[in-house]
Parts: C-alpha cells; sequence; structure tokens
C-alpha cells in the first residue's frame, strides 16, 4: 500500500512538472492587429511583454496586415536607433512565429517606414533554463481582460493546483 501511495505522489508531481513547462504560443498583444503604432504608451508592446514570462520552446505569432507592414528581428543597437537597413530575419506574411530558442532578450521593429520611431516595437526577454519555476508569476490581468499572453500564471496555478490534489490525497492514506 506505501508504494502505491508513493507512485500516486510521483505521478501527481511529474504530471504537475509537465504541465507548467509546455511550450506556449503568445499571440502578440494578446489579440490580432496589436502590431501597428501604439496609440500612446501604455498600448506599447513592451507593456504586454513585461506582463509574461517568456521560456525556451514559446513562440511569438504576429497577426498583421503584410500590405502595409512586416517584422524585423534587429539587433539591440538597431532596435534602439530603429535601423531597419540589416535585420537579423524579416517576416512580411502577415502571420509571422517566431520560435524562442535560446534565453535573453529577442529585439523586433515594424519594417513600415516610420512606425518604429512612432513606438512599433517590441523587446521580449526569454528566462534562461535554470531560472524555470524560479521567476515571480506574472501579474494577472486588468478586470475585464482577456489575454492570451497570461500562460505563466494559468501553468502555476495548474502546477500547484496538481501538487496539493496530490498531497492530500496521499494524506487521506497515510
Amino acid at each position: 500500500m506505501a508504494s502505491l501511495r508513493v507512485s500516486i505522489l510521483v505521478f501527481t508531481f511529474v504530471s504537475a512538472l509537465i504541465t507548467f513547462s509546455e511550450a506556449r504560443d503568445f499571440l502578440i498583444g494578446g489579440h490580432a492587429n496589436s502590431w501597428k503604432i501604439p496609440e500612446n504608451s501604455t498600448l506599447s508592446l513592451n507593456k504586454w511583454a513585461e506582463q509574461n514570462r517568456f521560456q525556451i520552446g514559446d513562440s511569438l505569432n504576429w497577426k498583421y496586415d503584410s500590405k502595409v507592414d512586416s517584422v524585423l528581428e534587429v539587433t539591440k543597437a538597431d532596435y534602439e536607433s530603429c535601423n531597419a537597413a540589416k535585420p537579423i530575419k524579416e517576416y512580411k506574411d502577415g502571420n509571422t512565429k517566431v520560435e524562442l530558442d535560446r534565453s535573453g532578450a529577442f529585439y523586433f521593429i515594424s519594417g513600415a517606414k516610420g512606425h518604429c520611431e512612432k513606438g512599433e516595437k517590441l523587446v521580449v526577454v526569454v528566462m534562461s533554463q535554470k531560472h524555470y519555476g524560479m521567476e515571480s508569476p506574472a501579474p494577472a490581468p486588468a478586470p475585464g481582460k482577456n489575454s492570451a499572453g497570461h500562460a505563466m500564471g494559468r501553468d502555476l496555478l495548474s502546477f500547484w493546483g496538481s501538487l496539493i490534489l496530490g498531497l492530500a490525497c496521499l494524506a487521506r492514506w497515510i
């Protein structure tokens, strides 16, 4: 009976860890057509990115009008100066997906002339593997907001919920 209890506890813990570490797809800005010149600084995509926790293996998804815009991955210096002359990568399809394949910062600017200077740019910081689960959870979304970008908070709830349920079941059998 004791080995059954231990097996259930181990299964619950492993299941929670697997759920916690799943790669996520983030829709830029939390909804389609967010890749545009922000109306004001509080609507900056960097504000959205700061509310999320990105991990290696996650993907960023842009939905935008390919006739008028594009996404450029650039260096930090080119991001800061809005220099679109030598992008690391250029995306023009209107439905861009970029996999975050390393830790550190990723810099993106609009390829449309003058858009970057008006605030259409984004920095995404990917946590290193050694920090997974050690970072503070993302803040809860503002009331009435439904953003696909708060995946980390949901993962933490799932993780802790699974762990507590498993411990509760084990305690009943002991």
